[in-house]
């Protein structure tokens, strides 16, 4: 538990950090929570001149009291408002900071990172934890410093009248302390079990946006339902154990205090007995506003718990290794002459290699496709190239230099990639085609790349042409459109390297026609790796690879392959005859 603790205090410590360079923000609201608290034990003396006076038969100075009053309540308002107002700037300030410090390192992770996580949770910390992240940093110190100071003004108020008297605060602390250590473990714990419901929630709602025509086709809306009120319901019972927890704990802390009044109460009529009423009044009434403050300190606590258990979720992140870039080799644009010599390569946390000592070569401009069944290793090997994945055994050599030393936004500079999963963005189809480091591209240059990718024959239908919105990922497209704008986006980078997954797949015949003439086009000066579905459109490869299980079972031309009859050929064949049983049913 005292590791725990210490833990706490660590992560704690880490997130006052983000408040630092807002010190000076930070400085004025402090300043207006001291001048808050200071009129606290004021009105206690107020009271205390007031019940004397009017016990004096020359009561000198009465008259200025309700002016005395009324000033109090101004300048009590005023540091209200400079402790709020500067706080909430501070609050703000740091919301933004980690939002994208989050996004920002988001932006850095390895491939591999965004594998293993779950979605919805790596949204969730933006959206949800990032929140509660602040309330700990920036409303919890307002109550602590609001609240913290008013308690000392108070108790100073307090032992300046009696020391003996309010001695009585000192006996209950330890029993508060064991209470408040005890509650936090207990806050603590419950916020990090919210937090992950609130992941799940953000998840299964995501899935059912993203997906939710797949869910309608397959009958799956009473599945998610199910799925999204399971979640919901683990959220409402961490929930209701939270405020269970804070609401038996305040109730505990409240008696343990009316207690100790009591106390002193009762020793207060015998002890005071010489104190005039006035300053009896005056110390009952600093007594009774204490409860007040101890109430505020001991419920932000809560605030603290669940913030501290977000924190650790972010800083888990934070704390997450960015993707290796320890290359420093660069060239302004390099000839494209790709090699890979004895590489094999191991998923981590899997058993066994996803590629077996795969060695080939590419010459500039030549076309190199991979072939085979799913799950053979053709989309690995190209990930390795992108390095979105490390290899660590053999080398890849991109103009006779190993990828590795390369400085990988130089790297990747070098490479166009299309994917079968088509990535647009809720922007123009102009923006989506100049992506990125393309943004500042010549609208002739979008244009001519749109033309050869045969995407104006849509384009120039629409009514905006290239400023219309195409929605979330291209929704308002249709599968081709979408693929061919991709293929726009990887024809305006005129990278030496073309990566082509499957880029080809969710085209009509029509569509593919027409985008495989203007391949045979782009392709003749760039270095080009296509993984194939369709046999059909690799025929004219400079080299086709079979890839099964990892390794390089067959090489060579499309005629060469034919003419030897082996795994090739019966996949050829096999595809030959599905076309055909098609055709028919057509």
């Amino acid at each position: 538990m005292k590791k725990e603790s210490e833990a706490s205090i660590q992560i704690y410590k880490r997130l006052l950090t983000y408040v630092k360079p807002h010190r000076g923000f930070f400085a004025i609201s402090i300043l207006g929570f001291l001048i808050y608290s200071a009129t606290q034990p004021l009105f206690a003396s107020l009271i205390k001149h007031i019940i004397d006076t009017l016990q004096t038969e020359v009561r000198e100075g009465m008259y200025y009291l309700p002016l005395l009053f009324s000033g109090l309540i101004v300048v009590r308002g005023l540091g209200a408002y400079l402790g709020n107002y500067f706080l909430a700037k501070v609050s703000c300030n740091v919301v933004h900071a980690l939002r994208c410090e989050i996004f920002d390192h988001y932006t850095r992770l390895p491939t591999a990172y965004f594998d293993a996580n779950n979605s919805g949770y790596m949204i969730a910390r933006i959206s949800n934890n990032v929140g509660e992240v602040t309330k700990a940093t920036t409303d919890a110190v307002r109550t602590f410093v609001r609240e913290g100071l008013t308690a000392v003004g108070l108790l100073g108020y307090l032992f300046y009248s009696n020391w003996m008297l309010s001695m009585v605060f000192v006996a209950i602390t330890p029993i508060i302390a064991v209470l408040v250590s005890y509650v936090s473990k207990r806050l603590r714990n419950i916020s990090k079990k919210i937090q992950q419901s609130v992941g799940d929630i953000t998840h299964i709602t995501s899935e059912l946006v993203g997906g939710h025509r797949i869910v309608r086709s397959y009958g799956g809306e009473d599945y998610e339902r199910r799925r999204f009120m399971k979640s919901s319901l683990d959220n409402r019972r961490q929930s209701l154990k939270l405020s269970t927890t804070q609401a038996v704990h305040n109730p505990i802390i409240q008696l343990i205090i009316a207690v100790a009044l009591s106390g002193l109460m009762y020793m207060a009529l015998f002890f005071m007995e010489q104190s005039s009423t006035g300053e009896f009044l005056g110390y009952l009434t600093a007594a009774f506003l204490l409860p007040r403050p101890v109430r505020q300190l001991t419920e932000v606590n809560g605030d603290i718990q669940k913030g501290i258990a977000a924190a650790e979720s972010l800083f888990d992140v934070l704390d997450e290794p960015t993707e290796q870039n320890d290359g420093i080799y660069q060239i302004d644009k390099c000839k494209g002459k790709l090699e890979f010599k004895n590489v094999s390569f191991k998923y981590p946390g899997a058993t066994e290699l996803a590629l077996r000592n795969i060695s080939f070569k590419a010459d500039p401009g030549q076309t190199i496709a991979l072939v085979g069944a799913s799950g053979g290793g053709k989309s690995t090997l190209a990930n390795l190239v992108s390095r979105f994945y490390t290899h660590k055994t053999g080398e890849i050599l991109l103009d006779g230099v190993e990828i590795n030393t390369y400085e990988l936004a130089n790297l990747r500079k070098h490479l166009a990639l299309v994917n079968q999963q088509v990535t647009l963005f809720n922007d123009t189809i102009a923006n989506n085609i100049a992506y990125g480091a393309l943004a500042n591209a010549d609208r002739k240059d979008i244009i001519a790349a749109a033309t050869d990718a045969y995407a104006m024959e849509f384009i120039s239908k629409l009514e905006l042409g290239f400023d219309t919105e195409i929605g979330e990922n291209g929704v308002k497209l249709s599968g081709g459109q979408r693929q061919r704008l991709a293929l726009a986006r990887a024809l305006l980078k005129d990278a030496p390297v073309l990566i082509l997954d499957e880029a080809t797949s969710a085209l009509d015949t029509e569509s593919e026609r027409f985008i495989q003439a203007a391949l045979q086009i782009v392709m003749r000066n760039r270095t080009t790796l296509v993984i194939a579905h369709r046999l059909s459109t690799i025929e004219n490869a400079d080299m086709i690879l079979v890839i099964d299980h990892g390794q390089i079972v067959e090489r060579g031309t499309h005629q060469e392959l034919i003419k030897k009859n082996g795994a090739y050929a019966r996949l050829h064949q096999m595809q030959h005859r599905n076309d055909r049983k098609q055709a028919v049913v057509n």
